[in-house]
């Protein structure tokens, strides 16, 4: 689960997610503003309107924790099992989610048009961090990973159109795996009713985004009436600052823009895509062997897919609390023993939440200690 919302359709998506899972067209659009901001010095005042909605988040967040405490008392006292694991397996689970985080920031690369990996790699660790830290954190990092970018030499709204468009391909995946267990499901394998609601509302996910995406990808309308209804919303609600203009034509530019990339390369973006969310469900197999279960990889992809959907709700950073009690249960109705369950989800959650988290800050320190502070500019695209 990259929750990679280094943009957030989040969407972020994760990722991964955020990453990578880490709701996340809003969060791209609000970073956008946030770095115009930045470069022309005006810091947002920090307003009750702002201290409220800060603690409504935070709110919500602890509620939704409170909620699934129970389940989540189950996976964090797994803890002590986690010595007793198969090593091998784990060093496995380990370089999946490694090779899963590579692919992600390959697509990165092609998405701005690059060959660089170090600036890439750093931004993508700093704002996924910061996604990964707060309730509704998406937009925050999508905002530090664009002023990043900039420093070191991106156009931060070429990067704003990029990053959109491979959190849509994460999500797009995530919402299709459903269908991958379909096969195993007509050939009569026993399925819990919870898993096969999970496949029902992952394909008609899948269905609905394939729909939208296909639209505004061949056809202007869409994206035009997007942009004059958001633009139209956010000037009524956002009086305080200057009006948004033009946001229908840059929408229009930048799908252009994406059509163009994706055009040249889409199978390797459709490739790198598979290989991350399949290295980041590698991952999760991998903690199960780890533990001695085998459960049928389509229930278990059923489960992982299932959780997946949850996290891409931004309630609690990362799908913090909410993922990790969802996953222990699905996995339960996929077959394998609750103990188990339990000790691989937290395994799991180790290799793909925790330790990306722990990334974030000596990727931000490599950053700078390479660019130095982070200015407010934007440039053309480069590379290293």
């Amino acid at each position: 689960m990259t929750t990679i919302r280094f943009g957030a359709v989040l969407v972020r998506m994760s990722g991964h997610g955020q990453a990578r899972r880490r709701n996340e067209a809003g969060g791209h659009e609000h970073a956008r503003e946030q770095a115009a901001a930045g470069r022309q010095g005006q810091p947002r005042p920090l307003t009750w309107k702002v201290l409220l909605r800060r603690a409504l988040a935070l709110a919500l967040a602890g509620l939704a924790i409170y909620l699934v405490l129970p389940s989540l008392t189950h996976v964090l006292a797994s803890w002590p099992r986690l010595a007793r694991l198969d090593p091998a397996w784990l060093t496995i689970g380990l370089v999946a989610e490694v090779g899963s985080f590579t692919c992600y920031f390959a697509l990165e690369r092609l998405a701005l048009r690059t060959t660089a990996w170090f600036s890439v790699v750093t931004a993508g660790l700093s704002g996924n961090a910061i996604s990964l830290s707060v309730p509704g954190g998406a937009a925050a990092g999508a905002a530090v990973q664009y002023e990043m970018l900039g420093t070191a030499g991106f156009n931060t709204d070429a990067a704003v159109a990029g990053l959109s468009t491979i959190s849509l391909l994460n999500v797009g995946a995530l919402l299709a795996l459903p269908l991958f267990a379909v096969p195993a499901m007509l050939a009569g394998i026993a399925v819990s009713p919870g898993l096969v609601h999970a496949a029902e509302v992952g394909a008609a996910g899948f269905v609905l985004l394939a729909i939208a995406v296909a639209a505004a990808l061949r056809a202007d309308w869409p994206l035009v009436a997007i942009g004059r209804a958001a633009q139209w919303l956010r000037n009524h609600i956002v009086r305080n600052r200057p009006p948004l203009t033009g946001l229908d034509t840059r929408l229009l530019a930048d799908r252009d823009s994406v059509r163009h990339v994706l055009g040249l390369k889409w199978r390797q973006a459709a490739a790198l895509t598979a290989g991350r969310v399949g290295l980041d469900f590698g991952c999760l197999l991998a903690a199960l062997t780890a533990t001695g279960a085998h459960p049928h990889p389509s229930l278990a992809l059923l489960a992982y897919a299932a959780a997946n959907i949850v996290e891409l709700v931004p309630v609690t950073p990362g799908g913090l609390g909410l993922v990790e009690a969802s996953l222990g249960s699905l996995l339960i109705l996929a077959g394998v023993h609750p103990s188990s369950a339990f000790v691989a989800t937290l395994a799991y959650r180790l290799f793909s939440y925790w330790l990306p988290l722990a990334a974030g800050l000596p990727a931000h320190a490599l950053f700078r200690h390479r660019y130095g502070p982070i200015a407010k500019r934007s440039s053309a695209p480069k590379s290293e």
